[in-house]
């Protein structure tokens, strides 16, 4: 596992953390059941505060991306499948406001494009 902090990134060091994280298990650099490091062990090693990595561990389990297993240790999670309920939950809720406010397809897409580019920065 590879992860690097941009200190002058706009992005929170918990926050790129949880992206890094996030990305490598979704592309299966990080392989299911993959164990990850400590919270202390990772932060030590990034140069971060174990308060910062605790957040990110706890974000990415709130994602479904990782499950901590007790004293065995957190492991990243099987398939997403939460996180792709969350984020079919979110399309659908989207698609009602924009519904909701008398916008076309086009208007909807485009707004979704913006706002995934300044996500991630592209």
């Amino acid at each position: 596992m590879t992860l690097k902090i941009h200190i002058d990134d706009s992005a929170a060091p918990y926050e790129q953390v949880r992206a890094q994280i996030s990305e490598q298990a979704r592309s299966g650099v990080l392989p299911v059941g993959y164990r990850l490091p400590t919270v202390r062990g990772l932060a030590e090693s990034l140069g971060l505060a174990a308060n910062t990595v605790a957040k990110a561990y706890r974000a990415l389990e709130t994602d479904g991306v990782i499950e901590t297993r007790g004293r065995n240790g957190t492991f990243v999670a099987a398939a997403g499948s939460a996180a792709e309920r969350e984020l079919a939950s979110a399309a659908q809720a989207y698609a009602e406001r924009v519904r909701r406010l008398g916008l076309d397809e086009d208007a909807a897409l485009g707004a979704v494009r913006d706002a995934l580019r300044a996500a991630f920065g592209k």
